[in-house]
């Protein structure tokens, strides 16, 4: 065969650059989407435990709070029906889960079609079978709805209020002035109006009165001004964290940037409530909590905030006057200092208990 009638050759395929993994900038990335070691604990443990060590939490991690207590006061023992009403990461489930076997069941709520199926497989994964571990989305002011399935009631109730770090990390969620993303809020995506429409369409008065009640904020008016009088609509989490500092910035010099931090604190959890309307579904758990429990029933509430634990503190109060609770906590319990020291998330947190009475309410 002469040259010319040779087959022609193909040109070779040129070579596919390396792609190099994304590397950490210093010891930690500032981007959520970035921390892939955090955000897969599964194969980077030793790391994420580096960081817990720090006293931090890991990206798209929650870290229990109160867990010891939380266990004391519910006490769970194989073969009761329990339910946490707000599975979050289901860190408080994983360890009520090990003490319901043989024969105890847990149902677990949680509104965020996001995060709930996360922890629903995580919870399989450990080998809790739809025998033991029962998940639902739904609202946990809808508990009424359950008794039947849970055989009339049930022996112990957890409420792990507010909102979890998965959630508080991902700007794409819009719940931290941290990082930039959409001003959102909303524990549920497909449901109700983010936080920017709401912004839109509330008055002064009203907004003044939002950051007032969720979040006792004592610039509620300045901010609320600051906001409505923005020439653009606020429509991201950066452009309302700016909004708010602009507003501060006016007062007296005697204003430290821990206060301005603290204010932008909780404006974001003052529209978060508002936009989730949190005070008015937990006050409809309360009412319907004393009901969900068994003769001698345990619950467990954990607030983060004023606004929250006073509606607790009351409903139980006024639970044990009327003989429908035979003891509440007499005060509220808070983390060890070892706890917020290692959980610096936790140092707000309250933790209130009470006991269904045996005898029927009078």
């Amino acid at each position: 065969m002469t040259p010319d009638q040779q087959e022609p050759q193909g040109s070779p395929e040129a070579p596919k650059p390396h792609k190099r993994r994304i590397r950490y900038s210093g010891r930690n990335p500032r981007r959520f989407e970035d921390k892939y070691k955090e955000l897969n604990p599964e194969k980077y443990a030793e790391d994420v435990e580096h960081v817990i060590a720090r006293g931090r939490t890991p990206a798209g991690m929650h870290i229990p709070i109160c867990v010891k207590e939380i266990l004391e006061i519910l006490d769970p023992k194989p073969g009761e029906t329990g339910l946490d009403a707000t599975l979050g990461f289901g860190g408080h489930a994983r360890e009520i889960l090990s003490r319901l076997a043989p024969g105890g069941r847990l149902f677990a709520l949680d509104v965020d079609p996001i995060e709930l199926p996360r922890a629903e497989a995580r919870l399989r994964g450990l080998g809790f079978s739809e025998d033991i571990f029962i998940a639902r989305r739904m609202n946990f002011a809808g508990i009424m709805g359950l008794m039947g399935e849970a055989g009339g009631g049930f022996d112990f109730i957890l409420a792990d209020l507010g909102v979890s770090s998965m959630q508080l990390d991902n700007p794409g969620r819009g719940f931290t002035y941290k990082f930039d993303g959409p001003l959102d809020l909303r524990l549920n995506p497909s449901r109700g109006v983010p936080a920017s429409e709401l912004l839109k369409s509330i008055s002064v008065k009203a907004l003044t009165a939002l950051l007032a009640e969720n979040a006792d904020e004592p610039h509620a008016e300045t901010i609320a001004r600051s906001i409505k009088s923005s020439l653009t609509p606020i429509t991201t989490t950066t452009q309302l964290s700016d909004t708010v500092r602009a507003a501060l910035k006016k007062l007296p010099s005697k204003e430290t940037d821990n206060a301005i931090k603290r204010s932008l604190q909780r404006a974001f959890m003052a529209l978060r409530i508002g936009v989730n309307e949190e005070l008015s579904v937990l006050d409809r758990f309360l009412e319907a909590l004393p009901w969900c429990l068994k003769p001698g029933g345990r619950a467990a509430i954990l607030s983060f905030h004023s606004g929250e634990d006073r509606r607790v503190k009351k409903a139980f109060a006024a639970g044990a006057e009327a003989g429908i609770y035979s003891g509440v906590a007499p005060t509220c319990l808070r983390p060890s200092p070892e706890e917020q020291k290692k959980n610096s998330r936790s140092s707000c947190a309250k933790l209130r208990w009470a006991v269904r009475s045996s005898a029927p309410a009078q």
